[in-house]
């Protein structure tokens, strides 16, 4: 079998690549094993200089790692950017922050001396999707390796040359070979390798049906395991909302990455009084967007990223205007070569229809009415995701009064949710559990050991 690049803008074959059988997988973790071993013995220093250097590296050739990343996945080339920068922050921020947030805690008992002190606990399977092919792996990865772990990269089979790409970046900024291992696997092996006693702990980001076989088989081996998953976040609009601003950060919020994103913004919930002005103000905006070739620095919505992600998303908003939602704009494929969607909207969305419910992974707003803010809220919590959110009111105490009741990772008022390497990022309900960056991240794959001293 083999891994296959396949360019979404026109669907011609890029590359293939030949998967691993057993044997070169078990030789693959052994070998992170042994070099762990010896990783967690570096001081804090000489793990930041590596990190440091691939901060740089990624820098250095920002515009070859961005069109791999467009090539391969379909996102604008401005977007690509900007994400192998994000990246590139991530290692900075880490190399600087690390010791500090691992320093050991004392802590008062019967001893005459206790403390805390954080150990790595060896070699970190990373399960990682292809909407952020760079990011998700280095926001992982970064804490990972700066706590004296290993990193095992399992990537999604249709961007094997971004994790091949990933590789290279860290072993050219000088880590020591077996640290951080891209495993060319199938989907099926993935459960051999949670089930290695080489693997210490596992991280996914990805679909909810994926994020349950990968707990269950975590748990069958009783292997730590953080999940990001799905997510169907609400964008509160309350009656005093600047709808400028609302609006602006409502097109960016969606259509980022084509609307391929856990985070984005999915579920538009209006109150009476501003429903009508606001989806006017977003119909004009989305219809204005750009959609073409992602290499070209005018366009906004590239294509999807697989031919089969296009379709489940047609299916959805055909459902859904057959169950009563109204389509508003787009609402189709691009007569066009690729895998290209209209940038869309969905207004009149009920519980009645499938896009109340479900996660639509592409360029496609819903709007649900709400009766009013209490009626937004309950709206807002009837989902069974649980992974951002965000309100908009002039009214900020209001609104962060209200944000104590959103069943979420994280709430943001009158602003874009966002990851960002100084904030803990997760989700709670179906979008999974654990943290990623800031000091909770790093604190997932630690052993916080007890030490008492009479």
């Amino acid at each position: 079998m083999s891994f296959t690049s396949r360019n979404p803008a026109n669907d011609q074959l890029i590359q293939s690549h030949t998967s691993w059988d057993v044997d070169l997988l078990n030789s693959a973790l052994q070998k992170a094993h042994s070099a762990q071993q010896l990783w967690a013995q570096n001081p804090f220093s000489q793990r930041a200089e590596i990190l440091r250097n691939a901060a740089t590296r990624l820098r250095a050739q920002l515009g070859q790692y961005a069109a791999l990343i467009t090539l391969e996945m379909g996102k604008p080339l401005r977007e690509a950017r900007a994400e192998v920068e994000k990246c590139a922050g991530a290692c900075d921020f880490y190399a600087l922050h690390a010791e500090d947030f691992l320093r050991a805690e004392p802590i008062p008992s019967d001893a005459g001396k206790s403390y805390v002190a954080h150990y790595p606990l060896g070699v970190l399977l990373a399960v990682m999707p292809w909407n952020f092919p760079f990011w998700q792996v280095f926001r992982a990865a970064a804490p990972a390796l700066m706590a004296g772990n290993a990193v095992a990269l399992k990537h999604a089979p249709n961007v094997p040359q971004c994790a091949l790409a990933i590789e290279a970046i860290f072993r050219d900024s000088g880590l020591p070979e077996g640290l951080f291992t891209n495993l060319m696997i199938e989907v099926e092996h993935v459960a051999g390798a949670i089930a290695s006693p080489h693997i210490h702990a596992v991280t996914l980001t990805g679909s909810e049906a994926a994020g349950r076989k990968v707990a269950a088989c975590a748990g069958q081996y009783l292997k730590k395991c953080v999940l990001e998953l799905g997510g169907s976040d609400p964008f509160i609009v309350l009656h005093d909302a600047d709808l400028e601003l609302a609006t602006d950060m409502a097109v960016a919020s969606r259509y980022l990455n084509g609307g391929q994103s856990c985070i984005a913004a999915k579920r538009f919930i209006l109150v009476p009084q501003i429903a009508e002005e606001f989806l006017h103000r977003l119909t004009t905006r989305v219809e204005a967007l750009q959609l073409g070739d992602p290499m070209d620095e005018t366009t906004q919505i590239g294509p999807m990223a697989r031919l089969d992600l296009r379709d489940n998303l047609h299916r959805q908003v055909t459902e859904s205007i057959a169950q009563g939602a109204v389509p508003v704009t787009g609402c189709k494929p691009a007569e066009r070569a690729g895998f290209f969607y209209q940038p869309s909207i969905l207004d009149r969305v009920t519980a009645k229809t499938c896009a109340y419910h479900e996660e639509l992974f592409g360029p496609v707003a819903i709007a649900i009415r709400a009766a009013s803010e209490e009626d937004a809220l309950n709206i807002a919590n009837e989902t069974r995701f649980g992974l951002g959110s965000s309100i908009w009111s002039k009214d900020v105490a209001r609104a962060e009064q209200l944000a104590t009741r959103i069943q979420a990772g994280c709430t943001f008022i009158n602003g874009m949710v966002k990851s960002d390497p100084r904030l803990p990022f997760g989700g709670i309900k179906s979008s999974g559990y654990g943290r990623e960056l800031s000091r909770l991240g790093i604190h997932e794959f630690v052993n916080a050991k007890t030490v008492w001293i009479r």
